[in-house]
């Protein structure tokens, strides 16, 4: 991991993720083209803020933590570019899953 996303700290309950590669070889062998790889919805989380605030002043946690494999929506969150590598931040509440292992 780069040194850039070790020092950057997402605010309030945005969670930056990093998208896992697309399979650019098929089960037999293959070797797929750039145009025909879809764009992965699942990624890991790198780094998250501290929560979300409510109406009392508490901070609600966020519901995923640093090392988490989730679901994300196919369009949403801002891609970010840290030392050369593509992440997207976005909400705890628009992360549609988390995988158990």
């Amino acid at each position: 991991m780069a040194a850039a996303v070790k020092k950057f700290v997402p605010l309030f309950d945005r969670v930056l993720v990093s998208r896992v590669a697309a399979a650019t070889k098929s089960k037999g062998g293959i070797m797929l083209p750039e145009s025909s790889v879809k764009k992965q919805n699942e990624g890991e989380v790198v780094a998250v803020g501290e929560g979300i605030r409510n109406a009392d002043g508490d901070v609600i946690p966020n519901a995923v933590a640093v090392g988490d494999k989730v679901l994300l929506p196919e369009y949403g969150g801002t891609k970010i570019i840290l030392d050369d590598e593509e992440f997207v931040l976005v909400r705890d509440s628009e992360i549609l899953g988390r995988f158990s292992e």
